[in-house]
């Protein structure tokens, strides 16, 4: 009997490296953006995402970054906690050869955003562990911190049962969806 074995890679959506796919850990809470949810929104994001700066917190395996690059983005900051998964981006990174346009800090989200911004993004991506009651402290640092470039867009990812969030009152609901136990929202600012 023919076991099918699950797939441990992600697949870029569009852009230079359309169809590409990439290897990922198989990584307790590893929890990839799916490839269904990140077509929805790289399609709200379609004017968007070329020349931009962006921000990939809580990066995981990098899906939205790299798609991010994979569609013009001048830049993705990886943001990753996990010293094997941080790794295994960078392998990708280096792999599609955008090394110079893609950095991953080894470090958590909420160490990085603590610092206070040296830069500006015009796109950031808030994809943290389910239930970990990471997302509200995250959406504050962000804000109170001046990481957001002016006309900035923020994508949340949380599970369905997460409670509702509270978030600045400049930031404007763009669009949302729900598929499956995640709950997806584009916020611009």
């Amino acid at each position: 009997m023919n076991k099918r074995v699950k797939s441990n890679t992600i697949r870029i959506i569009a852009g230079q490296w359309r169809g590409r796919k990439l290897p990922v850990l198989d990584s307790p809470g590893l929890r990839p953006t799916t490839d269904r949810v990140r077509e929805t929104l790289f399609n709200w994001l379609m004017h968007d995402v070329a020349g931009a700066t962006c921000l990939d917190l809580f990066a995981g395996t990098g899906a939205l970054g790299l798609e991010c690059l994979s569609r013009g983005a001048k830049g993705v900051q990886f943001v990753e906690s996990d010293k094997r998964v941080a790794e295994a981006l960078k392998a990708n990174i280096l792999t599609l050869g955008t090394s110079d346009s893609a950095s991953v800090l080894e470090q958590s989200a909420m160490g990085f955003l603590a610092c206070g911004a040296k830069t500006q993004f015009n796109l950031v991506f808030l994809d943290p562990p389910f239930q970990a009651g990471l997302l509200a402290p995250a959406i504050k640092l962000l804000h109170t911190n001046n990481w957001l470039g002016e006309g900035a867009m923020v994508y949340i990812e949380q599970s369905v049962s997460d409670p509702t969030l509270v978030l600045p009152s400049n930031w404007q609901l763009y669009r949302d969806r729900t598929a499956g136990q995640s709950h997806f929202s584009l916020y611009t600012v």
